[in-house]
C-alpha cells in the first residue's frame, strides 16, 4: 500500500470569465508522504488557494486526477466528500472561522459531533487537543475572549481534533504579527512530529515557508520544486 497521502497527475483548473476560459492550474503533479510538510508558495492569484481547494474537495479540478489517501476524490459523490473530509481532512483558515457564540472547547469539539459522537466523548477529545496547543485553562471561554493567535491556536485544535490524515492551511498566520506567526509555525511542526498527520501550507511568507522543510512554487499556475533554506 502507498505511502503517500497527496498523488496529483496532470492537473488543470481554468474558469470561464466573459466567454474566455482563464486557466489557473496547469498540469500540476504534486505527491506528498504521510507524515510530511509541504509549503506552498506563490504570488497573489498564482493559483495557491484554488490547488488547496481542490486538494480538499471543495472545488473540483477540469482535468486531471487527484487522490487522497489512494482515494479518487472527485469521483465520490457529495455525500461522500463530506463524509470523506470530515474523516480524514483538517482545513485552518487566515481567519479562524470560529463560532462566536460557542465557547472554545465546544468549537473543538464540533467535528466529532457532527460525526456522531457523544457529547461526552467528543468534549474530551477536545479537552486533550486544546492542551496539545497550549491552551487547557482556555476551554470555556469564548473567541472574543481570547487573543488572535489565542484563537488561532483553538482554529488549529479543531482542524486536529478529528486526527486527519491530511490537513491544509491557508495563509495561517497571514493575520498574525511576525511573533505569533512563528508561535504557530512551531507549533504546526511539533504537532507533525507528535501526531504524524501531513500538513499542506498556502503561504506568502517565504521565511516561514522554509521552516516546513520542502516547498514548491505556483507560477501563473505551473508548479515547480522551490528551494529554501531556514535557520531554523
Amino acid at each position: 500500500m502507498s505511502d503517500l497521502v497527496i498523488e496529483c497527475q496532470g492537473l488543470n483548473k481554468a474558469y470561464d470569465e466573459a466567454g474566455q476560459q482563464v486557466e489557473v492550474l496547469k498540469g500540476v503533479n504534486l505527491s506528498l508522504a504521510q507524515g510530511d510538510m509541504l509549503a506552498i508558495v506563490g504570488s497573489s492569484g498564482s493559483g495557491k488557494s484554488t490547488l488547496l481547494h481542490i486538494l480538499g474537495t471543495l472545488d473540483t479540478a477540469s482535468s486531471g486526477s487527484v487522490r487522497i489517501k489512494g482515494t479518487d476524490v472527485a469521483s465520490l459523490s457529495r455525500r461522500k466528500q463530506a463524509d470523506f473530509r470530515n474523516q480524514n481532512l483538517g482545513f485552518i483558515y487566515q481567519f479562524h472561522h470560529l463560532l462566536m457564540d460557542f465557547t472554545a472547547l465546544e468549537n473543538v469539539a464540533m467535528p466529532l459531533l457532527i460525526s456522531g459522537q457523544s457529547p461526552k466523548a467528543a468534549h474530551a477529545q477536545a479537552e486533550e487537543m486544546l492542551g496539545k496547543v497550549g491552551l487547557a485553562h482556555r476551554g470555556g471561554h469564548r473567541p472574543s475572549e481570547l487573543s488572535g493567535g489565542e484563537r488561532q491556536r483553538v482554529a488549529i485544535a479543531r482542524a486536529l481534533v478529528t486526527r486527519p490524515s491530511l490537513v491544509l492551511a491557508d495563509e495561517p498566520t497571514g493575520n498574525l504579527d511576525k511573533q505569533n506567526a512563528l508561535r504557530i509555525y512551531a507549533l504546526l511542526k511539533e504537532l507533525n512530529r507528535d501526531l504524524k498527520t501531513s500538513f499542506v501550507v498556502v503561504t506568502h511568507d517565504l521565511e516561514l515557508a522554509a521552516k516546513l522543510g520542502r516547498a514548491v512554487a505556483l507560477d501563473d499556475g505551473v508548479l515547480v520544486e522551490q528551494a529554501l533554506h531556514s535557520e531554523a
